[in-house]
């Protein structure tokens, strides 16, 4: 199927009711509450990453950050959390949270705080990506948050929807698996040296940066497409992907549901194309932020005008279609970064004048974190 829209569908509008006893308030002792858990949890793994740094932070991230300067930025987050936290306990709301995260960080000041000494580190192999997990929260959730209440799609959506804990283990885990994904691309890496083309790279390296960038955009966007659209086509493949698609609520959290043995497939078949294309570190680094900032983008409740951009790019409102389970748009919108592939191989779908009424899949799946990792080995 390739159309704007299914002239013989009926659209219909998504409704969100409101959920009041779910808001985030300073009264109600949900934002102190809330914050305090959150800035102590974070602020006791990323003291335990400056006591072990050699298992508990990536050698490749610990390159792109100054250690000692982001001691500062634990500092106050330790105490902001025991502000919030005593917070709650003035308000008499929502206490145990405050109770917890007030706990959490005296137990982090008790092993050494924000003054645990920095120096050199053994890199190890293989390690969890705390800190890769501490910077990319703290980051997505100030900008994305801020964006998604700034510019709503759906401004009665709550931030603490239904299922938001499930997404959050889903963003922790894969946050922390980054060493062991990267280690499977190298493995694909060494295992394919054979094909690389010495000539290829270098003159892929000898074009100007931008065309570099742009010709990893589409090389891994042809990757990805092929990629889901196995996933989608292949019956045996599918449950593994019905994971992601089990996200009944769009935000910017929710793309980070995904099964594990898809994430290792997905990841280390594009690092093994942009590899054997042989651009060149900078052009990679530009490639890597694009994708990720475009791969919360696109999950999000964001409601903004992208012009011609949306002829061009895949934008929310385009892939939001991909994760309905309304019957014009199953099987269709598969690209990543531009709606190029989708257009090519006859599954584009976006009507402009609509967004999706329904999310998920047409089957429910367990609503656990375990329950959805051996969900595809039932099936089978």
């Amino acid at each position: 199927m390739n159309t704007e829209h299914d002239t013989n569908y009926q659209y219909r509008e998504r409704v969100v009711e409101p959920r009041p006893e779910k808001e985030l308030r300073f009264r109600n002792g949900r934002i102190p509450g809330y914050f305090s858990i959150f800035l102590g949890g974070l602020s006791l793994a990323a003291v335990l990453a400056y006591l072990f740094p050699s298992y508990l932070t990536t050698t490749d991230l610990r390159a792109a950050y100054d250690a000692e300067a982001l001691q500062d930025v634990l500092k106050y987050g330790m105490w902001f959390s025991l502000f919030f936290g005593i917070t709650t306990f003035v308000l008499d709301r929502r206490k145990r949270l405050g109770a917890a995260g007030i706990a959490m960080t005296l137990i982090a000041f008790a092993l050494g705080g924000y003054n645990v000494p920095v120096g050199p580190v053994e890199p190890k192999p293989l390690s969890l990506g705390v800190d890769w997990l501490i910077l990319a929260f703290l980051g997505s959730t100030i900008v994305f948050t801020s964006l998604e209440k700034l510019f709503p799609k759906y401004r009665e959506q709550v931030i603490l929807r239904d299922e938001w804990g499930l997404d959050f283990l889903y963003f922790c885990l894969n946050h922390l698996l980054i060493s062991a994904v990267l280690l499977f691309g190298n493995f694909l890496v060494t295992h394919f040296e054979w094909v690389a083309s010495d000539s290829l790279q270098a003159a892929i390296q000898s074009t100007p940066l931008w065309l570099q960038v742009v010709m990893l955009i589409l090389v891994a966007d042809f990757v990805l497409y092929w990629e889901h659209r196995v996933f989608h086509e292949v019956r045996r493949l599918w449950p593994f992907h019905a994971v992601h698609h089990s996200v009944e609520t769009m935000d910017w959290l929710a793309g980070s549901r995904a099964h594990v043995v898809q994430i290792f497939i997905e990841r280390g078949l594009v690092m093994l194309a942009l590899y054997l294309l042989g651009a060149s570190k900078e052009a990679l680094d530009i490639y890597v932020t694009f994708a990720a900032l475009q791969a919360i983008i696109i999950h999000s409740n964001l409601n903004v005008s992208w012009g011609p951009l949306k002829y061009l790019l895949v934008t929310p409102q385009f892939h939001h279609w991909h994760h309905s389970s309304e019957k014009p748009a199953i099987d269709t919108n598969y690209s990543a970064h531009t709606v190029l592939f989708d257009r090519l191989f006859g599954t584009y779908h976006f009507p402009k004048a609509h967004w999706p009424a329904e999310y998920g899949t047409t089957q429910k799946l367990p609503g656990s974190y375990l329950g959805q990792l051996f969900y595809p080995f039932r099936r089978r």
